[in-house]
């Protein structure tokens, strides 16, 4: 690349370099949540840490179709619902559904295992809280939603190119198992007090999609993924469903 274009970016992810994630919290005054934040995202879900609790309660869904568009933003790929797609409900609260983008490798790591990729599905509530849906996924078929995104993936621009009508139904869940913690943001400026649902179930996608992502984003963000944090102040929880009887 053009090492001229790299300069340009407000931030990468190469580690030892000036605008790396060791240096993020240093390069804009608004961005110092990044360096002295005591609840910084991406954590390592460590298994011995995770405390069931089953008040918790299964996760609502409220989403449904609306037009979308799908933004190259350099150092991801996202799509933008410009309608109404519905949202979550977390504690009687509901977030809106606002965009979902993709990191590869995946974030978060479990028991310091990480994963090929994650999809992060954004939410707000009507005061401004976010709520984050996060997957995991590993090797393996190709994961449907993103196939349905890829088939635009070469004409897409940061000024977006329209989708369609997508329905976020399509981002499989496929399981009602969740871990649960209090975060930020995983890019600048890391705002905190960010809520965030990890889905237990590890999901599928192939070499080709996650090639194709890679190839779509700007030269430095091919692996879009900031380190996990110190997390040691950092409850995490976990919904598994049938354990509300047995726990009262």
């Amino acid at each position: 690349m053009h090492k001229h274009q790299e300069d340009e970016s407000p931030f990468t992810y190469a580690a030892q370099t000036e605008k790396g994630p060791n240096n993020w919290g240093s390069l804009n005054p608004k961005w110092e949540a990044c360096k002295n934040g005591r609840l910084q995202s991406p954590i390592d879900l460590i298994d011995q840490r995770v405390v069931l609790l089953p008040k918790l309660g299964s996760l609502r869904r409220t989403y449904k179709p609306a037009p979308a568009v799908i933004k190259n933003r350099g150092h991801d790929i996202t799509v933008a619902w410009e309608g109404d797609a519905g949202g979550v409900i977390v504690n009687g609260t509901e977030y809106k559904l606002l965009q979902c983008h993709w990191h590869t490798p995946s974030e978060h790591t479990i028991d310091g295992k990480r994963f090929k990729m994650e999809i992060h599905m954004i939410h707000k509530s009507s005061e401004g809280h976010i709520s984050v849906v996060g997957i995991l996924y590993k090797l393996g078929r190709p994961d449907p939603f993103l196939a349905k995104i890829l088939k635009n993936i070469k004409r897409v621009n940061h000024e977006g190119v329209n989708a369609g009508v997508l329905d976020p139904w399509g981002i499989k869940f496929g399981s009602r198992k969740y871990l649960r913690y209090n975060g930020s943001l995983t890019v600048p400026p890391c705002t905190e007090g960010v809520l965030w649902t990890i889905l237990k179930k590890v999901r599928t996608v192939s070499e080709e999609q996650i090639r194709a992502l890679r190839e779509a984003v700007h030269d430095g963000f091919e692996k879009n993924a900031r380190p996990t944090q110190h997390s040691d102040e950092i409850d995490v929880y976990m919904y598994r469903p049938g354990t509300e009887s047995k726990l009262g």
